[in-house]
């Protein structure tokens, strides 16, 4: 089959998906509401279902902890970098650097690269995603709560973080791997009925996300020169940095297969996390409008990188 004709059956899918979560809410054939429980069933069940058998069946190595740390100093330097550019450039937005920094990972990267590549290959993505998730739950929404509501304790931001189910997904499936449980749990009555359940709930995850964002597609015209202007710093920084370390860190030190390169590009070209708008004052009008703006805008473009990417990279 030609090139062209499978990077397009590859691609397309994925934009048919995002134009049906639109018509929907432009239609009105969904209310919010529905959307609102079609996230929680994602992010509560499907979700963690494809996390926990990803961990599960991974070959585990030592050199993913230098993925995790480099990811997780990744983040805070883009953090640093969208402090500075801030103040240096007087930019009247509060929350630039967290636009500048983190990924949306869990609502996007997984049905990108799971839709692109197979679900079965979501363990290459997730193992870049680890780091990520600890800066997320810890530094992350620190910043946020601290923004929006003063709130310091530790012990608070603890307990969110255990409580995430993707979390709960991943250390389950990493510790039960540890254990040398994997085959187990397939073969026990119970656990094996289980992860039965998680198979078929598993392939939910790509559609269901694929349609929510689409949704959510909401653009306003106001302040859009700063909107770009914003998306344009994130794409120019992490870019080339996606490049550099697929080269220079997975390729030449670690000397990780291609597959780990795709999913170490695709989570630097995400999106800033869609969790931002979630932990704002819902009195900040204007402010709100600019991130969801930004949020809109930064995954049309990482859609476009992404299809330009898979037609060099079609396969793992």
């Amino acid at each position: 089959m030609d090139h062209a004709v499978i990077t397009l059956n590859q691609v397309l899918p994925i934009l048919l998906l995002i134009v049906l979560g639109n018509q929907l809410r432009k239609r009105q054939w969904l209310a919010e509401a529905t959307i609102d429980d079609l996230k929680w069933l994602t992010i509560n069940i499907a979700l963690p279902s494809v996390l926990f058998l990803s961990f599960l069946n991974l070959e585990l190595k030592v050199s993913y902890l230098a993925i995790m740390g480099v990811i997780f100093a990744l983040c805070v330097l883009m953090y640093g970098a969208g402090y500075v550019v801030q103040h240096i450039f007087k930019i009247d937005h509060p929350y630039f650097p967290m636009l500048v920094t983190g990924f949306e990972f869990g609502m996007l990267g997984v049905s990108l690269f799971g839709s692109a590549y197979g679900l079965e290959n979501i363990g290459y993505i997730a193992v870049i995603g680890l780091g990520h998730e600890f800066f997320i739950w810890f530094p992350f929404l620190s910043l946020l709560l601290i923004r929006r509501d003063g709130i310091r304790d530790v012990s608070k931001l603890a307990t969110a973080f255990v409580k995430a189910p993707p979390i709960i997904a991943i250390m389950c499936g990493v510790g039960l791997n540890l254990l040398g449980a994997a085959e187990s749990m397939y073969a026990w009555p119970v656990t094996g009925a289980f992860i039965t359940v998680m198979e078929l709930t598993g392939p939910m995850t790509i559609p269901l996300i694929l349609i929510i964002v689409g949704y959510g597609f909401k653009l306003e015209a106001h302040g859009i020169r700063d909107v770009i202007a914003t998306v344009a710093f994130r794409m120019a920084c992490l870019i080339p940095l996606a490049l550099f370390l697929n080269a220079y860190f997975l390729r030449g030190i670690l000397n990780l297969p291609p597959a780990f390169e795709a999913g170490l590009f695709t989570m630097l070209i995400l999106p800033p996390p869609f969790i931002i708008p979630l932990f704002m004052k819902p009195d900040d009008v204007e402010e709100r409008r600019y991130v969801n703006n930004v949020l809109t805008v930064n995954t049309v473009v990482s859609l476009a990188v992404f299809a330009i990417y898979l037609a060099f990279n079609p396969t793992l």
